[in-house]
């Protein structure tokens, strides 16, 4: 170390204080003081570790590194654990002290990742901000193997000054970070509320939240009361629906937070969960997992994950989790609304079908019935009048068909002789051969017998359409409370996780697997779309009813 007299000391700690006050850029301020800290005690090489929970760090300044500590772009320095790192977490390393040798350099040396140029010491300097544990300076030169007393107190009195630093910057960014994150937060909250009122669907809802946060992949998973499915994932700016179920007896952060309603943050995952990939969930390394909650019963999950570590933190999982809560109440609030609406227009088709009938259907009945009796008073006496009358009779019978079958297409026509024999005559005019299964028998509600018979048309339409195939199974099972439709085929299927125009589906076909969700859900039920390349294609819905007294 270089000979400086008190006054030159005092100047240079007055030189590193001011570098160390004027900054909030942590990783541009540690390296300028570790330039001056060089001036100062004439070493030549010196890095900072911050260190966070064990065994994690991050390699956040250096200069001077000899060629075996430099090699692959610091490869040395950012893997792997070492004797000073160690010592600071187990709480040995509490003053500046020497290190015998350095591990890392025995490690290049193993390995011949180049010239040691002479450096095997180091001296190590904890980094604190009074009680909190911050980081480790290390400070080292060719052929020092001891420092001094003197030396050590230098670099302990530096090392006091650049702890607090970082505790401030690091302040500083966590609070900059979090006024980012709160007009985020604003705009994501503000696309999920609009979404409600414009209809639009999960897939567009998490496309919105991914890319207001800059999340890569936002994923929706929903539970359908037996397991957790992939309702909706976008990814890389890409928005897919999909139906793929996850059993919650695998172990991953989304099963996880289910299961135990807290919100999962993982910050340096090594693991490969397999039943998350086959949903289309890439590797990762980073993960935030929050549950959505429904009468304090947890009904989903919010999955963002990235292939950085130490991608989120905290803050991020205070964001999500406020998200999670507005996503279920604006779903809950979606639902309602839909519902509201379906029973607003089944109300205004019954009254315009009693209206119907109780006026204009009346009326044409009795204008036939008066034009027939009109026809028999006149006889032979005018063969102009009688033809006259004649034709007002058959208007206004023809009307009063007409009428008729307009009342009855206020109920959706095909259903007259039950909802297996109407579905399997309709796959059959698309040209469709089906095998029908029908198991139980219970009276549904209207509602839940137009939801699946619209279910049913749009699922052996795509059977017609897109599964090159011309037969399909219908499979209806009536339950003491629920009724299950199921439509499958052996056609060409598509790839879980592909878009629709990967799966050779037309555009427009994605808003038919939307639909088809979205009435099942209006009434509390789920539908699952199955499907495998080659291996055929299956529609499942499940919807609960109440069944009324006639029926028991």
């Amino acid at each position: 170390m270089q000979q400086y007299n008190r006054v030159e000391e005092l100047l240079a700690l007055q030189s590193i204080s001011e570098i160390l006050n004027r900054s909030n850029d942590t990783a541009e301020m540690l390296q300028t003081v570790l330039l001056k800290l060089m001036e100062v005690t004439g070493l030549t090489t010196g890095w900072i570790f911050i260190a966070h929970e064990e065994p994690h760090y991050t390699f956040i300044a250096n200069h001077g590194l000899p060629e075996a500590l430099s090699w692959g772009d610091g490869t040395p320095m950012c893997q792997g654990r070492c004797w000073c790192l160690d010592r600071l977490w187990d709480g040995r390393l509490s003053y500046a002290s020497n290190i015998i040798s350095c591990k890392r350099i025995e490690n290049a040396q193993r390995n011949k990742w180049g010239d040691t140029e002479d450096i095997e010491h180091h001296a190590s300097v904890p980094l604190r901000a009074g009680e909190e544990l911050i980081g480790i300076l290390n400070m080292a030169a060719p052929g020092k193997k001891h420092f001094s007393n003197e030396e050590l107190t230098l670099l302990h009195t530096v090392a006091n000054q650049i702890g607090s630093a970082i505790k401030r910057t690091l302040l500083f960014q966590s609070e900059r970070k979090r006024a980012d994150r709160m007009v985020r937060w604003n705009e994501a909250s503000r696309f999920i509320s609009e979404a409600i009122e414009t209809g639009l669907h999960p897939e567009q809802i998490v496309l919105g939240v991914g890319a207001s946060f800059g999340w890569p992949n936002t994923v929706l998973f929903l539970h359908d009361g037996q397991e957790l499915y992939l309702r909706a994932r976008y990814c890389e700016g890409t928005s897919v629906s999909e139906g793929i179920r996850m059993s919650l007896l695998d172990e991953n952060p989304v099963s996880s937070a289910y299961i135990k309603a807290n919100t999962v943050l993982l910050i340096h995952n090594k693991k490969l969960y397999k039943e998350l990939e086959a949903v289309g969930v890439r590797p990762f390394q980073s993960a935030l997992a929050a549950p959505l909650y429904r009468d304090d019963a947890v009904f989903g999950v919010l999955l963002v994950t990235g292939e950085q570590p130490r991608q989120f933190d905290q803050l991020d999982a205070e964001m999500l989790e406020a998200l999670s809560a507005q996503l279920a109440l604006s779903m809950d609030r979606a639902k309602l609304l839909l519902q509201r609406r379906e029973l607003v227009k089944q109300e205004e088709r019954q009254r315009l079908a009693r209206d119907l009938h109780d006026s204009v259907t009346q009326t044409l009945f009795s204008l036939t019935l008066t034009a027939r009796g009109a026809v028999s008073l006149t006889g032979d006496n005018s063969a102009l009048l009688n033809n006259t009358l004649q034709d007002i009779h058959d208007l206004s019978q023809h009307a009063l068909k007409e009428m008729r079958s307009l009342i009855a297409k206020l109920r959706p026509p095909g259903l007259e002789q039950g909802l297996a024999t109407g579905l399997t005559r309709y796959g059959e005019r698309l040209g469709l051969r089906i095998k029908s299964n029908v198991i139980g028998l219970v009276e549904l509600p209207q509602t839940v017998e137009e939801a699946l018979w619209r279910i049913g048309q749009e699922a052996l339409n795509n059977v017609s359409k897109h599964g090159q195939v011309k037969e399909a199974t219908l499979t209806l099972a009536y339950k003491k409370d629920s009724v299950r439709l199921e439509v499958s085929d052996q056609g060409i299927g598509f790839a879980p996780g592909g878009t629709v125009r990967e799966a050779g589906v037309e555009p427009h076909s994605g808003i038919g697997l939307a639909s088809m969700r979205e009435r099942s859900a209006l009434l509390g039920g789920f539908t699952h779309i199955l499907s495998h390349p080659q291996g055929g294609t299956v529609v499942a819905v499940d919807i609960p009813f109440i069944r009324s007294e006639q029926s028991e």
